[in-house]
């Protein structure tokens, strides 16, 4: 992985904090406004449907009419600027199209008239306005942010988009899933459907067989947001971060190692005995540490033992798996997450800092460590919260895998799953395809005047290999093309000489791309012609010649995640 192009980053994280601020900042705003105008209107803070009883009955349709239309003449006028200027407002085809910003001005006449929808009792609902009003903030803070972050504004309004939504809700990760899904396409989640019936159906079918119970015993123990207990988190999701990637480097060198005995019996023989050796000290490293994770969150150890097991339960893990032993790693990740959680806390206790139900940060760890060696931190914050049936834990189990999985991520670590590695490496491809612009690509091109001779530019043909030959005046502007099979036909009609200029022959309406232009674009304009090559100018307005564009180049970038 290179560095310097990843998709996702620290900086990213940082941007994603202040715009869901500002964003729940802006639900807050307009719900403040829809509640002047029940006030101004009602006299009541009470919801719609009751406030209305203030007015006698057959004033009701007046009313909700005449918001209807006050409404309509609010959007008519953001209509009628989006027909003039063929812009798109919706926050979500602004992030499908990856456009550079969300329209001011229709944004906010859009907003007025569903403020007069809503504030007059129409049957719609508030969070569409909320939700566009906050990505046309996260539009305008992204004008704002330096272009050497590499961070397109639509991607700054995707983040605000589900913050605002979350804010409306009050389901950050049901937010998050919900632009991911329909703003980007993700094609993979429609997958999901058969896939959660199947688990649906196995649970369902395990409980009719008794097991009703919850994995973790956690269900009924809070987790108490307040300053001690999110730095808390934080610091689990770091350390997570550090232990995920250390067990991925054990497995990687015990494999490398137990790859010199060549017999594999004796090779899974060897790392059998080598875990012995180590239950000699602990039994409990053996098998995958269900039981013990039950016995952490029964508080069943001191902190000396915790310390300790850990140790000896991720150089065993190492050892089992790189010696090849068929098998998981979710669970012996998450007894690894779970020792190292309770071990936190219990430090961070033992130095005073305020925390409350110790055991939790067993659970917060599991799915950090669990996130950071599977890099899936979605499952990982998904299968702790089904595990411990615990709803207050998701907050800080989604800071905590996010920070295990960026950890890991950025320490350019591969996950244990290949296929998880593949994905990066294509969504990386992906990535830069998007947001490389023509002029990375962009190669040299023969070009002559217009008063040189077509029997120069056979000769620029022939030792370039080129059908075409570009045409530009002394500034270097572009003037347009001569093709060489135009060149012999005329020749051999006599129509022209060798000796003849060029502009003679020069088609001036030749297909050309632009330098700023995105990759995308490129391709969709190779779509439109059978060419090779295309020119490549500066600019509409100077029209400045600076070389060619291959087909070849971009089909050669596309193929790396293809």
């Amino acid at each position: 992985m290179k560095g310097s192009k990843h998709a996702l980053n620290w900086t990213t994280l940082l941007i994603a904090i202040p715009v869901g601020f500002v964003a729940s900042l802006v639900t807050l705003a307009f719900r403040g406004v829809i509640e002047l105008i029940n006030h101004l209107l009602f006299r009541s803070s009470n919801e719609i449907t009751e406030a209305m009883h203030i007015w006698p009955w057959f004033l009701w349709p007046v009313l909700v009419g005449a918001g209807g239309l006050l409404a309509g003449y609010f959007l008519r006028y953001a209509v009628t600027i989006e027909q003039q200027q063929t812009v798109k407002t919706d926050y979500l085809e602004v992030i499908n199209a990856r456009l550079d910003e969300v329209p001011t001005k229709t944004s906010l006449f859009r907003a007025l008239s569903s403020i007069a929808s809503i504030g007059s009792g129409a049957s719609i609902g508030k969070e569409g306005p909320m939700v566009q009003l906050s990505a046309l903030c996260g539009s305008l803070m992204g004008k704002f942010l330096p272009a050497s972050l590499k961070l397109k504004n639509s991607d700054v309004v995707a983040m605000a988009a589900a913050a605002g939504l979350s804010s409306v809700y009050h389901a950050p990760l049901a937010s998050a899933i919900f632009v991911a899904e329909i703003a980007f396409g993700i094609s993979a989640l429609q997958r999901l459907i058969p896939l959660i019936i199947a688990s649906a159906v196995a649970v369902m079918t395990m409980w009719s067989f008794g097991f009703r119970s919850v994995l973790y015993p956690l269900a009924e123990t809070n987790f108490q947001m307040n300053v001690s207990s999110l730095l808390m988190t934080v610091i689990i999701g770091l350390c997570a971060g550090l232990a995920g990637w250390l067990l991925i480097k054990l497995i990687a060198r015990s494999r490398m190692l137990f790859s010199r005995v060549r017999s594999l019996p004796l090779r899974l023989g060897a790392g059998g005995f080598a875990v012995g050796l180590l239950a000699l000290i602990s039994t409990d490293i053996l098998g995958n540490g269900y039981e013990v994770i039950v016995k952490i969150m029964a508080g069943h150890y001191l902190l000396p033992g915790l310390l300790l097991l850990l140790l000896l339960k991720t150089l065993a893990t190492s050892l089992s798996v790189g010696s090849n032993a068929v098998g998981g790693l979710f669970t012996p990740s998450l007894l690894i997450g779970a020792l190292l959680g309770v071990v936190l806390a219990m430090g961070g206790t033992a130095l005073h800092l305020p925390l409350s139900h110790i055991l939790l940060y067993a659970a917060i760890g599991m799915a950090a460590v669990l996130a950071a060696v599977s890099q899936a931190p979605l499952m990982a914050i998904l299968m702790v919260l089904e595990m411990t049936l615990n709803s207050s834990l998701l907050f800080p189990l989604m800071i905590a895998a996010v920070l295990a999985s960026m950890v890991v991520y950025r320490l350019q670590s591969a996950s244990t799953y290949p296929v998880v590695s593949n994905h990066f490496n294509r969504s990386e491809a992906k990535y830069d395809f998007d947001n490389m612009r023509v002029a990375e690509l962009i190669i040299p091109g023969a070009a002559l005047k217009p008063e040189e001779s077509v029997g120069q530019a056979l000769a620029v043909s022939s030792l370039k290999r080129e059908r075409y030959v570009y045409v530009i005046n002394n500034q270097g502007a572009f003037l347009g093309v001569v093709s060489i099979h135009d060149i012999a036909r005329k020749v051999l009609a006599q129509e022209i000489t060798l000796d003849s200029p060029v502009q003679l022959v020069m088609d001036n309406n030749f297909p050309c791309v632009y330098q700023y232009q995105s990759m995308r674009e490129g391709w969709e304009a190779f779509a439109m012609v059978t060419l090779e090559r295309l020119p490549v100018l500066n600019n509409p307005q100077d029209r400045h010649f600076l070389g060619a564009l291959t087909k070849t180049s971009l089909i050669q970038k596309a193929q790396e995640f293809l």
